[in-house]
Parts: C-alpha cells; structure tokens; sequence
C-alpha cells in the first residue's frame, strides 16, 4: 500500500504538470519544481516496491504494518485518486472576495505602455503609482479578466496575482460602468474594450471604465499572472 501511495501522488504532480492543471493554481515557474517531484515520487515508490518484495521472499517474518498507519496510507490513496478524478475549478471571485487587494511596492511603474496597450494589471498598477484621474480621462482601454461583484457598487472587472500559488493570490480590479441593463455573472471572463473617464464615488474622484464593447472570452490558459 505504501507503494501504491507514493505512485499515486507521483502521477498527481506529474499529471497536473503534463495536463495544465497547475495554471489554475501555482504560479508558471514553479511547475517544473512539481513535475520533477512527481518523477521522485514514482522513483520511490519503485524502490518501495522492491523493498516490500524482497522483505516477502526473504528469511524471517515480515514485520505488520500498525492498523493506524494502514488507515492512514489508505486515507492518502482515496484522497489522490479523488484529485486525480476531479478536476480543480477555483472561484477566482469568490478568492478575491477573502484577499487583500494591496500590491505594496509592487504598484511602482518603470515605464508606461501606451493606453491601447496596457493590460488590467498594467491600469491598476498605473493608477496606484500615478492615482489623478484626469491623466488617463478619455484613453481607449482594452482589458480582460473575470467578474468581481463588488458590495455597493457595480462589479469590477479583476484578475489575480501570485507570487507562489492562489494561497498568496492579491485580487486587482478596475472599477467599470456596464451598460444599461446587462449585469455580469460572477467569474465570467470578458474582454472589454471602452474608454477611461471619471466618477465620484465615495466623496472621491476615481477612474473608472466606460463599457462599449464587451464580448465573453474562454478562461484563459494561464489565469494567473505574476
């Protein structure tokens, strides 16, 4: 059964790194670090195997695996065949909801793209480095990201940033003006393209996207952005 374990995490590091499953959870340059654990793990497993064979054929009595270990490696099998049957689908919405939106540091921008040109995450960097809304008054914007309803006001459009895994995962988000009548499902991705303008909100002046053309896109391969 030890063995059996093993091999069985084994293919689960290996299979998620093979089949992209780990885009939806860890950031992209870890994934190898996990695909050569997967290997290492199968490799012990072998020599497990071998080692349990040659204590059944050898002199002697084999010692008795404790039933508490026994229940324990058997919890492990049922637990990696159910990752491997089920495939993850995380709540990017639901796990922005419950993380700090703050990017510290990080905000500083060394150079700026042209509006056209800037991703969500360029725009919130953008905006917290350089907050006056009316640099950025009338500029085309096109983005892309998954809904994030938001409590008292319209829901954003956001994506996720991971050092590591959706563990340390910090939700950015631009406030957006939808049109009239159409209200986004939570997690749904869109790509949006309209134009940046100004809002009171809060007894503050922000900028916020004005919605013209919104066209629902598949998630993206790789969601997750560093």
């Amino acid at each position: 059964m030890r063995a059996l374990a093993l091999a069985l995490w084994g293919a689960v590091l290996l299979g998620s790194t093979l089949s992209g499953r780990l885009d939806l959870l860890l950031n992209g340059v870890f994934h190898p670090l996990v695909g050569l654990s997967g290997v290492a793990l199968l490799v012990l497993a072998g020599l497990v195997l071998k080692a349990d064979r040659d204590l059944a054929i050898g002199p002697g009595r084999r010692p008795s695996t404790p039933r508490s270990a026994q229940l324990a490696i058997g919890l492990s099998i049922a637990i990696a065949l159910l990752v491997l049957a089920i495939p993850p689908n995380p709540s990017f919405s639901d796990l922005a909801a419950n993380r700090p939106a703050e990017l510290g540091e990080e905000a500083e921008l060394s150079f700026v793209l042209p509006p056209a040109q800037r991703t969500l995450t360029d725009w919130v960097r953008l905006l917290r480095s350089q907050p006056d809304p009316s640099l950025y008054a009338g500029d085309p914007v096109r983005i892309s990201g998954f809904v994030w309803p938001q409590d008292n006001d319209q829901p954003q459009l956001a994506r996720l940033l991971v050092r590591c895994c959706l563990a340390d995962a910090t939700p950015v988000g631009l406030p957006v003006r939808w049109p009239a009548g159409q209200k986004p499902r939570a997690d749904q991705w869109l790509a949006v393209q309209g134009t940046m303008a100004m809002e009171e909100h809060n007894g503050q002046t922000r900028s916020v996207v004005i919605a013209e053309q919104i066209r629902p896109i598949p998630r993206p391969r790789r969601p997750l952005e560093p």
